[in-house]
C-alpha cells in the first residue's frame, strides 16, 4: 500500500511531539464570506470544478481524475477573481488549468468568470502552491505557468513570505517541461527586482522582461496599481 504524502494544509503539520508547526507560508487566508452572486457561482460549479482540499492527502490522487482527461497542464498561482484565468484557459481548451487559489470568495467568483468564459478545463484548489507543485506536480509537466501579481509583502520584515525566492524558482524551473514558460507580472517594483535577480539566477530558466502579455487582460486589480501610479512589470521565462 502506498503510504500517503505529508499533509498538504500547513494547519495540519505537527511536530514529532505533537505540537503545531509554524511555517512561513507565502499568503495569508482572508474571510470566506460569499456574497449572494459568489454563493451562486459557488452552488452552481463548485461540484465540477473545485477539488477539495483534503482529497490531495489521499494515496493515488491523480489530477486527471479531476479533469476527466490526460493533458498538458498549466497552473496559475492566486488567480484573485479569476478574471485573466477564464479569459486564457478558453483559448487553451487543449490544456488542463488547475488555478490555486487560498481565498475562497476568490475562488467562487472566478468560477463565475469561467464558466462565463466557457471554459470548462479549469480546476480550482485552496492548498498551498508549493506544496501542491512539490508533490503533485511531477518533473517536467507543466507545459506553462502563471504568476500574475503575487501578494507583494511590502514591509521588508515580511519580505520572506514572498513566494518568488531562490527556492520556488528551483522548484518551479523543475517541474516546468523543456521550453514551458513561467509568465509573471507585479506592480511592486522592489518585488520586480527581485523577481529578476532571483529568476535570473536560476540555471534552468532563461528570459527575463518583456512588454506588457497582451493576451492578460486588464484586471480590476491591476487597473487599480496603475491608478494609484504604481508601473506594471511583466516577465517571461522559459525552461531550458
Amino acid at each position: 500500500m502506498n503510504e500517503p504524502v505529508r499533509p498538504a494544509r500547513p494547519h495540519h503539520k505537527l511536530t514529532e511531539d505533537g505540537r503545531r508547526m509554524r511555517e512561513v507560508l507565502s499568503y495569508s487566508r482572508r474571510g470566506s464570506r460569499f456574497t449572494p452572486s459568489q454563493q451562486e457561482a459557488w452552488d452552481a460549479h463548485s461540484a465540477d470544478w473545485v477539488i477539495p482540499d483534503e482529497v490531495v492527502d489521499e494515496s493515488g490522487f491523480r489530477l486527471a481524475d479531476w479533469f476527466g482527461r490526460e493533458a498538458p497542464l498549466i497552473v496559475e498561482i492566486g488567480p484573485g477573481v479569476g478574471e485573466a484565468t477564464g479569459a486564457l484557459a478558453a483559448t487553451r481548451p487543449q490544456v488542463n488549468v488547475l488555478a490555486l487559489e487560498v481565498w475562497r470568495p476568490g475562488v467562487a467568483a472566478s468560477l463565475a468568470e469561467v464558466a462565463a468564459a466557457g471554459a470548462e478545463n479549469v480546476r480550482f484548489c485552496s492548498v498551498d502552491a508549493a506544496w501542491m507543485i512539490e508533490h503533485v506536480v511531477g518533473p517536467g509537466e507543466l507545459v506553462g505557468l502563471w504568476t500574475f501579481f503575487p501578494d507583494p509583502w511590502p514591509k521588508k520584515k515580511h519580505h520572506k513570505r514572498r513566494l518568488v525566492d531562490a527556492r520556488f524558482a528551483a522548484l518551479a524551473a523543475s517541474r516546468l517541461a523543456v521550453g514551458a514558460e513561467w509568465r509573471l507580472a507585479t506592480d511592486w517594483a522592489d518585488y520586480a527586482d527581485q523577481m529578476r535577480a532571483v529568476l535570473g539566477a536560476e540555471p534552468l530558466l532563461a528570459g527575463g522582461p518583456v512588454p506588457r502579455w497582451e493576451e492578460r487582460p486588464v484586471t480590476k486589480f491591476e487597473r487599480k496599481g496603475v491608478e494609484v501610479g504604481r508601473e506594471i512589470h511583466d516577465f517571461a521565462y522559459h525552461r531550458v
